[in-house]
């Protein structure tokens, strides 16, 4: 055989060296409690950040549905699509809210 081929050829220790550098820097399936937490904080920002959205649409829709119910010539179908749009938002709402701050049974 010739040098070249012994060259290409990995050893095994080597092949174990790689897949714990591997590990460690990111690229395997392990993952730290650190890396875990900040992908926590990350979706807990983002949750929050969807949750006052849609307190804030929600808001708009109740001035908007008070000011159809005050006005003569208010479309009721258009009224009622916009309360059945503020019941789905308060039920997401609400499921926000439980993922962010789960109920805790003691």
């Amino acid at each position: 055989m010739s040098d070249n081929n012994d060259e290409d050829i990995q050893k095994p220790q080597d092949v174990t060296a790689q897949n714990i550098s591997a590990k460690h820097s990111g690229k395997g399936k392990a993952s730290s409690p650190a890396n875990d937490a900040e992908a926590e904080d990350k979706l807990k920002v983002a949750l929050k950040q969807k949750l006052e959205k849609l307190l804030s649409e929600h808001r708009d829709l109740d001035d908007v549905l008070e000011r159809l119910s005050s006005d003569a010539h208010f479309d009721q179908l258009q009224r009622q699509r916009l309360k059945k749009r503020k019941l789905s938002l308060k039920d997401e709402i609400i499921r926000l809210r439980g993922r962010i701050l789960p109920d805790i049974i003691a």
